[in-house]
């Protein structure tokens, strides 16, 4: 007779898909692992998938990892220009005047 089909809470789900997120292996490897075909692992990461501080898409809000890196980049971006202008200072006044 034919293989019965396994059936998976809604909270193992949640926690398989925690448990990819978390883990630096491929979807294959933790497939194995779990002795779950990778196919039912890629389509519970498409719908269980979930962000911390995740806004909806196209509100123009940014993950909180992103507005991090966000703010970190114009940090960087406003000390290079800082080091530009102290640079032409330190040029500008190491002229001999006579």
């Amino acid at each position: 007779m034919g293989e019965q089909r396994q059936r998976y809470s809604q909270e193992f789900k949640e926690q398989a898909v925690k448990y990819i997120q978390q883990n630096h292996k491929t979807l294959p490897e933790i497939a194995e692992e779990m002795n779950i075909p990778v196919g039912t692992l890629s389509n519970w990461l498409r719908v269980h998938r979930k962000f911390e501080n995740e806004p909806f898409i196209g509100s123009g809000n940014l993950r909180e990892s992103d507005r991090l890196i966000k703010e970190k980049d114009d940090h960087i971006k406003d000390l290079e220009e800082e080091i530009a202008i102290l640079k032409k200072a330190m040029h500008y006044f190491s002229k001999d005047r006579k």
